[in-house]
Parts: C-alpha cells; sequence; structure tokens
C-alpha cells in the first residue's frame, strides 16, 4: 500500500485499496477503536451509567418480587395445611357424634330457600 507523493494531485489518496483514502481510513480507525477509554464519548459513558443503574433498579425489584412470590407461596402452603387440618376435625367430630343426618341447607338470600322450578308446561 503506498501514500501518493506529497507533491501529486491525489497526495491523499491511498493506492491499493480501491477508492480508500487517508482521511477514510483515519475514520474508519477512530470507529474502531470505540471500546477503548480515551475514545468513549461523555454522551455514551453517562449512557452506559444510565444502563447500569437501571439493570440494577431492575435487579433490585425482581428480587424483591421473587422474595414476596416465597413468602405467598409459603403462606398458601400453611393455609391450606391448616384448612385440611379443620377439615379432618370437623369431619371427626361429626362421626364421632354419631349424627347422620346431613347439615341443614345454607341458603344465602334472607335465609330463604330458593323458589321451586317452574311447572312444567302442559301439552
Amino acid at each position: 500500500m503506498e501514500v501518493g507523493s506529497s507533491s501529486g494531485p491525489d497526495k491523499n489518496r491511498v493506492y491499493g485499496l480501491s477508492n480508500t483514502t487517508a482521511e477514510n481510513l483515519r475514520a474508519a480507525y477512530s470507529v474502531s477503536t470505540i471500546g477503548s477509554s480515551q475514545s468513549v464519548s461523555s454522551t455514551q459513558s453517562k449512557e452506559f451509567v444510565a444502563l447500569q443503574q437501571h439493570t440494577a433498579q431492575f435487579t433490585e425489584k425482581y428480587d424483591h418480587l421473587s422474595a414476596s412470590y416465597a413468602q405467598l407461596k409459603a403462606d398458601n402452603a400453611q393455609q391450606k395445611a391448616e384448612h385440611d387440618q379443620l377439615r379432618e376435625f370437623v369431619m371427626n367430630m361429626a362421626s364421632q357424634s354419631g349424627d347422620t343426618c346431613a347439615p341443614p341447607p345454607f341458603w344465602p338470600y334472607n335465609n330463604q330457600p330458593p323458589p321451586p322450578p317452574p311447572a312444567p308446561p302442559l301439552c
């Protein structure tokens, strides 16, 4: 690869790389070194810090939600165990009492039974 002489008309032209000029090579070099700390602009650095802060906030929220979920799951398991114990206790009490009658029905509206179904149509 040769650069044209400083006295010729194409002093910034680089030969052997088609139409690439020395200016284009310098621009390509600066883009390729963007990962180095000296080439990172302050805007990019601020954006990176902001992304790190957002990531930390999301991680903190995720950890909090995971802990809350684990607590709710444990509470649910405990409530289910208590419900099962109570059910077993009631069933044992019913069987020991010798009461063979069914419990009275539960009427949700004003403690009254529901109305009877309509009579079938006459043919």
